[in-house]
């Protein structure tokens, strides 16, 4: 056998363990979400980067967003006066009308629908008594959205509502201590809450049949100081929460540079999933949907990245083994 032959043949050898360790790693999934999930323009334009990129998103909808003048006022969210809501309410039944199709093509579209409530309080003092009837609401706004504003909902709707919306997040993330959110989210049906915030990218845990799923803290800026992977928080350490459009692609960079290096961390390193999550309000001249734009075509056509929701990466979670019954967050 000749020199360079032989020493093709051992090179080779080298680099079959690597491929076969490659082969092996489970894929990095990235899970984005969104708040609200009222702004029809941006509805489209989520779903427009989604299909562009192969990518699911969890859609958090706050149903007042459902609500015309005569469900504003009978909705009484608990602890509150009647016809109030720190989010508003739906402007008219046209705006509600496209609301609606944009959530059913966007379920059609293999995205998840999940809830945020209705009038976004926060609940951290809140009984289990109190979230049922949170839930409840929205429930009962979601069966009746199609009749309310005088159209035929599609066939499938009432599925959808009845046992396909499975997650939840607590608006400001300010879930209950202790387990009263826990036990009034299993009598609701849900099966995963994300209202969790973690020191860094971490696998869920389950607690109590619920799936809980936490924004991890990423580093960010000139100090990498650590920062909830959310738009809002971004907005505020920016700009202290006040629009600043001036500055747009500065901040659209800082936060592109955290959320792609969070991503390289974890798609070099252990492939925890990585949570993001967004508003449907661009904030400082949109600079956080562009630089999510730019991290989803960046990374998701990728063979060994899967940009999914949060229903789908459970499944593929627990193949890996790596779902946690006890709490260490």
């Amino acid at each position: 056998m000749s020199r360079p032959f032989l020493s093709a043949c051992l090179a080779a050898s080298f680099l079959l363990p690597t491929a076969a360790d490659a082969a092996d790693r489970p894929k990095q999934l990235v899970i984005i979400s969104f708040d609200g999930a009222h702004d029809n323009a941006l509805w489209l334009k989520s779903r427009e980067m989604a299909a562009k990129n192969g990518a699911h998103f969890s859609y958090f909808l706050s149903c007042t967003f459902l609500m015309n003048e005569a469900a504003k006022r009978a909705y009484q969210a608990p602890h509150q006066k009647r016809g109030k809501s720190n989010v508003g309410f739906a402007q008219s039944d046209d705006e509600i009308r496209e609301r609606l199709g944009n959530i059913w093509h966007a379920h059609l579209e293999g995205h998840d629908i999940s809830s945020h409530a209705c009038g976004h309080f926060d609940g951290r003092l809140w009984s289990e008594a109190d979230w049922s009837a949170e839930y409840a609401t929205f429930h009962a706004t979601l069966k009746n959205a199609w009749k309310s504003v005088g159209l035929e909902e599609p066939a499938g709707w009432q599925d959808l509502v009845d046992h396909d919306i499975k997650g939840f997040r607590a608006p400001y993330l300010s879930a209950t201590a202790g387990a009263d959110m826990i036990a009034a989210e299993k009598k609701a049906g849900f099966s995963y809450d994300a209202s969790l915030v973690t020191k860094g990218p971490a696998m869920p845990v389950e607690e109590d049949g619920i799936i809980r799923f936490g924004l991890p803290l990423i580093p960010e800026g000139p100090n990498e100081r650590p920062i909830i992977g959310m738009d809002y928080n971004l907005f505020v350490r920016h700009s202290k929460g006040e629009e600043d459009s001036a500055d747009s692609k500065e901040f659209e960079d800082r936060a592109y540079s955290a959320f792609k290096e969070a991503f390289d961390k974890q798609y070099a390193g252990g492939r925890i999933p990585l949570q993001l999550g967004f508003h449907f309000v661009e904030m400082n001249g949109g600079a956080y949907w562009r630089a999510l734009d730019r991290l989803v075509g960046d990374v998701c056509h990728r063979t060994d990245v899967a940009c999914v929701s949060y229903s789908e990466a459970i499944p593929m979670i627990e193949a890996r083994g790596k779902l946690e019954r006890t709490s260490g967050l």
